[in-house]
């Protein structure tokens, strides 16, 4: 049980930079839906440059200038050129994913090993039974992706510049009148959503699926945008999400033995199962049931930023 917890945590890791960098994006106002294309390209990036140079932190410096460059088109295109986010989006998904197989082609098996992130147990706290090898028996990427997820929850809920990232994707006409530059605040939490998933992405290709292949990372991108809505926008539960995913993921290789005759099913299933979740937690008759049981309802439901997707003039 320690090393199939252990084992989620740490594959995990790439799924939460991406999705916390969308909720960031997302709680903004500000739909980044380039992030199918964005891991993808930036998982290149990163592992291109750490095999090019030996250092495997210049390959995740570079992932999320990807990362980010990717967020700032997207919230030029929004913010400045007044484009549809969706639409934009969709278009930068497609590019990264072309890009990607057309540049990493040459990289295609090479080997990872000596650019991969070193293994660092935290004294003491890995010697704690159970709780040691599941939390504290990783790496720096696996307890950067979980500090991540605090801070960005301490951040939203209880800072101030935390309650002005709320009001820009909440309220962004009553936020001006209060002097916060809805817009500038809006590309900023955008790029910086935006450099998290390109530390996602490095994580994919310098840690939990080492190397580089054709789509590397195929559909996490998509599967990121799904648990953030599964999660509400919601730090902590986002990252429930995560590991309810990686969870399934666990379970479909597991019961490849059981089950042989589905070894081509099976693989696909846990994508399958989180958009069926997705689905469940948007029904009306959940939505009603937390409605009239706030207490438990506010646990599974989320309502998604009020002015996401539109745009904002001060004039």
């Amino acid at each position: 049980m320690e090393a199939t917890l252990a084992t989620i945590v740490a594959a995990a890791a790439p799924l939460l930079f991406a999705t916390i960098g969308e909720t960031i994006s997302e709680k903004s106002g500000v739909i980044n839906l380039s992030l199918e294309g964005s891991l993808m390209l930036s998982a290149l990036a990163g592992f291109v440059l750490a095999f090019e140079t030996g250092n495997t932190w210049i390959g995740f410096v570079a992932a999320a200038i990807v990362g980010a460059s990717f967020a700032t088109i997207v919230a030029f295109g929004s913010i400045t050129l007044r484009l549809n986010q969706v639409a934009v989006g969709f278009v930068l998904a497609i590019l990264g994913i072309a890009l990607s197989s057309f540049l990493g082609s040459g990289y295609t098996g090479k080997p990872g090993g000596p650019i991969a992130v070193p293994p660092l147990d935290i004294p003491l706290l890995s010697d704690i039974p159970f709780f040691g090898p599941v939390l504290f028996s990783h790496n720096i990427v696996v307890y950067a992706s979980l500090i991540v997820v605090v801070l960005a929850w301490l951040y939203m809920y209880y800072t101030r510049p935390g309650l002005s990232l709320q009001g820009v994707g909440e309220r962004p006409e009553a936020a001006h009148s209060r002097g916060v530059p809805v817009n500038g605040l809006r590309y900023g939490y955008t790029i910086i959503g935006g450099a998290l998933v390109g530390i996602g992405g490095a994580a994919f290709s310098l840690d939990a699926k080492l190397g580089w292949s054709f789509l590397h990372t195929r559909n996490f991108g998509w599967i990121a945008l799904a648990i953030v809505i599964f999660g509400g926008w919601h730090p902590i539960r986002v990252a429930i999400g995560v590991y309810l995913f990686g969870f399934l993921q666990w379970l479909a290789l597991d019961l490849q033995d059981v089950f042989p005759d589905l070894t081509q099913v099976l693989p696909i299933m846990p994508f399958v199962l989180m958009i069926l979740a997705l689905v469940l937690v948007n029904a009306d008759w959940l939505r009603d049931w937390a409605d009239r049981h706030p207490r438990w309802g506010n646990l599974i439901r989320g309502d998604a930023p009020s002015a996401i997707g539109t745009h904002f003039s001060a004039e």
